[in-house]
């Protein structure tokens, strides 16, 4: 026969003190559970599978398949994913979470912020996910990744903003602003899946991985994503504008600053003109230093890139350039840029 003797009120009084300590940790972290597992539940069954088999070889024969992710948008069928992830691609596919297959076809690529949005063919009333606004967000806030990285279909990753407005090398060179950086779990598969807030909305597209690191990765903002959205709808392609020139980052002499009544310690040099573009017709030379567009700073040829936007295609800019240490203006009508060259 067992021989129980109940605790002392001492003896009780600790264990229910060490349970009490325990109380409020214990729902810190069901809260956390409760809200990544609603992510999950919410957006979930908006994430895909996307497969891609592209052009390659010699008469027509194509390559072994790639795979990413992506994330619908729209119930008609739009769906995000990253441009690196469908790029070249003559095929393309996308598997759901319930099995599904379905032939997508790509709107539009923009290689410098490196999204593609597709649509899914005789896709209807799917389960979508919203685009939330990523101006609102902050460093440690709540975000869930979902994604199929390695082949491994709806795994979901979770941890923190690490940082804000970061800027990241597209695969061509160009530099994608405002983008975000988490320590959520990435790996190859998961591009062009989405970054979730903990209300459930899409506020980035995964898109790299630095190789050796831990948790140091990087998503393209959902407004950003949102802008290039719109004009991919709109005209198929982004808008960016182009003045003929080719150009690199230098140092500007704090002399010549100094003498010119600007702040630049640095500016857009242009190191090659075409002779009929926009820049040589306006006056620009070879070796001027680009330092403001429209009022605004130039430090470089990212800043350049970044401020010939559509929404200077076909209006007069002012151009403010150091030409053998003095400020002289121009006006420069950008027009479109052409596929593939040089702002």
């Amino acid at each position: 026969m067992l021989d129980f003797t109940p605790p002392s009120p001492e003896e009780d009084d600790g264990v229910g003190a060490a349970a009490a300590a325990l109380a409020p940790e214990t729902e810190i972290l069901d809260a956390y559970s409760r809200a990544v597992t609603s992510v999950a539940d919410a957006v979930g069954p908006a994430v895909l599978r996307v497969e891609t088999r592209g052009a390659g070889g010699r008469q027509g024969s194509t390559s072994s398949a790639g795979t990413g992710s992506g994330v619908t948008i729209a119930p008609d069928g739009l769906v995000l994913t990253n441009c690196h992830v469908v790029e070249g691609a003559r095929e393309i596919r996308l598997l759901d979470t319930e099995g599904r297959v379905m032939e997508a076809r790509a709107i539009g690529v923009d290689p410098d912020t490196d999204l593609a949005l597709l649509r899914a063919g005789a896709a209807r009333d799917l389960p979508h996910a919203t685009l939330g606004d990523s101006k609102s967000l902050r460093r440690g806030q709540l975000v869930v990744a979902i994604g199929n990285p390695l082949g491994f279909e709806s795994t979901v990753t979770a941890g923190v903003i690490s940082a804000l407005g970061r800027s990241l090398r597209a695969r061509n060179g160009r530099l994608i602003e405002d983008v975000i950086q988490t320590d959520a779990a990435l790996n190859p598969g998961n591009s062009g899946g989405p970054l979730v807030s903990s209300r459930g909305e899409v506020i980035g597209i995964n898109t790299a991985v630095i190789r050796g690191a831990q948790g140091i990765c990087f998503a393209v903002a959902a407004n950003t994503a949102q802008f290039v959205l719109s004009e991919l709808i709109q005209h198929g392609r982004v808008r960016r504008g182009y003045i003929g020139v080719s150009g690199q980052t230098v140092e500007v002499p704090r002399r010549q600053a100094r003498n010119a009544g600007i702040e630049n310690r640095s500016g857009a040099m242009i190191s090659g003109l075409e002779q009929s573009g926009p820049a040589a017709q306006a006056g620009l030379m070879s070796f001027d230093i680009i330092v403001r567009v429209d009022g605004e700073a130039v430090t470089g040829v990212d800043d350049l890139i970044r401020i010939l936007n559509g929404e200077r295609i076909g209006r007069r800019v002012a151009f403010d350039v150091l030409r053998r240490g003095q400020l002289r203006s121009f006006d420069v009508m950008p027009l479109e840029r052409p596929v593939a060259k040089a702002a």
